[in-house]
């Protein structure tokens, strides 16, 4: 990067570091530490919501995702309006009303301190991993340019995150996300809005989806009913809206959030924000990935995107191997460059019978490509077995860096930064507070002060971050970090989910009779889930169908369990 793209860099993230540290200085009590005081308004709630889903990672994967298999992965947010909206009618009064510091104070309530404690550990297990996947993103892009080890960028960045969480609990938090979420969207639409001027004179924005389009890559909505299919519109609707359910209204990363809230209307405008934004957000998102691609169907792209794995390979002894397989590369681009420019000719004279024999020329093309990319795959897993060789996090990326004018790569860079920094801070603050609440001060130490849970309350947020780094340094492996981090929530938010809607709606079954029942589908989902016989975004539906009927069996079984419904309020 050159030296005006640093000073964008560094500049843009220490403003995030200060304005956090200046905003919560006058902390004083674990109420604002963890909550904000609960006195946050509706639009600071809502972007602090998006910004906590929006990682570095969706700025990352999701247009490498688009570039690589199409504009399916929209589909996964489908159920998301939906879901805000039943969080808008039922959990949210709820929480607001029994003044609740975390979601699973109230299953305690409503079940025992078992059920209490079991979803605190789900919800601990899988977001304490996922926050480390979320580390690790970032890390990439800054040991990709510095060219220095992956390990160091790696906790610099998470120690980054760390000083201003701690310090500042949820307040800084929130006030740095609403930051935070102002620069990601003027930066992406100056991303866009670049991409496009990129393309060649005579192509535009239309031109370039129609390209896109007609190589598969346009492919947004299927309806077609396949349970091994990950994205169609009934996984998204289904399986989806199970999942942001879950996600917005069980874990507790999200559900700080909103508890935030001065009142519960803030609170409701605040989801309804996120319902009305988050999937116009993503589509953006995953645009700019097919404009990449269109963009590369007139310049040559890089057959492999990580340039640290083709640096090693052009040292080692396979070098005159990639040279021949670069050659043929360019040779495939170069005349397909010349079959993309008649498909752009018979597309502004609406030639649908040129289109389609120049579309199976291109998808011939395609193929062949592909073939060059796996033998050079290949060819770096002979040269270096440990190698990575899933480069789809690097595209857009690698893009960005060989293409965008000095200043605005120092901006795109820090967006991904701060979206990492808004999501991994979420993170550990929620880790932080659950562990405070649900397992220090009710079992450990029930009669401390405030001042003394507000210090508990900062250590056990450090702690949390040192778990978080260590767990980044082993993400390098899980591929697709996008789908990883949703796989992941699908293994256990479906289970969460079951417990809270039974504990919502359900109020034949006790507590001992959804405790087993979660225990139990827990090991169903996972073992579903190694068989690999279906989506894992279906897995959430399931775990949750799975926690109801378990436990109506265990409850029939177990006549003689607890009292089923305690008081709630």
């Amino acid at each position: 990067m050159s030296s005006i793209d640093w000073i964008v860099l560094i500049l843009t993230l220490l403003a995030i570091v200060a304005y956090g540290i200046y905003k919560s200085k006058n902390v004083k009590s674990i109420d604002g530490y963890i909550l904000s005081d609960r006195s946050l308004p509706w639009y600071t709630v809502g972007l602090s919501v998006m910004a906590t889903q929006a990682s570095a990672i969706t700025f990352l994967s999701a247009p490498g995702l688009a570039y690589s298999s199409g504009m399916s992965f929209v589909q996964f947010y489908f159920g998301l309006p939906l879901a805000m909206i039943v969080l808008c009618i039922t959990f949210v009064p709820i929480f607001h009303k029994l003044k609740v510091y975390t979601a699973y104070e109230f299953l305690e309530k409503r079940f025992d301190v078992n059920t209490r404690i079991l979803t605190a550990a789900l919800f601990l297990i899988q977001r304490g991993i996922s926050t480390g996947i979320t580390i690790f993103a970032p890390a990439i892009i800054l040991s990709a340019i510095l060219r220095i080890d992956l390990t160091l960028t790696t906790i610099g960045i998470g120690a980054l995150v760390v000083i201003y969480t701690v310090y500042g609990g949820t307040k800084a938090v929130s006030y740095t996300q609403l930051l935070q979420m102002s620069i990601i969207f003027g930066g992406l639409l100056l991303a866009g809005v670049l991409v496009v001027k990129l393309l060649p004179e005579n192509i535009g924005f239309s031109e370039a989806l129609h390209i896109a389009g007609k190589s598969g890559k346009a492919n947004a909505i299927d309806f077609k009913l396949d349970l091994s299919n990950q994205y169609t519109v009934w996984t998204g609707l289904i399986g989806g809206f199970f999942l942001q359910l879950s996600y917005f209204g069980t874990d507790q990363s999200q559900v700080g959030r909103y508890l935030t809230g001065a009142s519960v209307k803030e609170s409701r405008m605040g989801l309804l924000m996120n319902g009305l934004l988050k999937v116009p957000m993503q589509f953006c998102i995953l645009l700019i990935g097919i404009l990449v691609f269109a963009y590369y169907q007139y310049h040559t792209p890089p057959l492999f995107f990580n340039d640290q794995e083709i640096e090693k390979l052009e040292n080692s002894g396979y070098r005159d191997q990639y040279n021949d397989i670069m050659a043929r590369h360019e040779q495939l681009s170069t005349a397909k460059t010349v079959h993309i420019n008649e498909l752009t000719a018979a597309l502004k004279q609406e030639d649908q019978g040129q289109i389609e024999g120049i579309r199976e020329k291109l998808q011939d093309f395609n193929e062949q490509d592909q073939a060059l990319r796996t033998e050079l795959v290949d060819l770096i897993e002979k040269n270096d077995p440990n190698a990575e060789t899933n480069d789809n996090n690097y595209i857009f990326l690698r893009f960005v860096i060989d293409s965008f004018p000095k200043g605005l790569i120092g901006l795109l860079i820090a967006i991904i930064f701060l979206a990492s920094m808004g999501a991994t801070a979420s993170a550990i603050n929620s880790l932080s507070s659950t562990t405070v609440i649900d397992i220090y001060r009710r079992f450990i130490r029930k009669d401390g002060n405030d001042a003394h849970y507000l210090n508990v309350s900062r250590i056990t947020t450090l702690c949390w971050g040192l778990f978080t780094i260590v767990i980044a340094l082993y993400a390098s492996k899980l591929g697709n970090l996008l789908e990883a981090v949703n796989i992941l929530g699908s293994l256990f938010y479906g289970t969460i989910l079951g417990i809270f809607l039974v504990a919502f709606y359900v109020k034949a079954i006790g507590g001992k009779a959804v405790f087993w029942a979660a225990v139990i589908t827990e090991f169903i989902v996972i073992g579903i889930y190694s068989l690999d016989v279906i989506a894992f975004l279906w897995l959430n539906l399931i775990g949750c169908v799975l926690v109801i009927l378990i436990g109506l069996l265990l409850q029939f079984l177990l006549p003689n369990s607890p009292q089923t419904q305690r008081k709630t309020a």
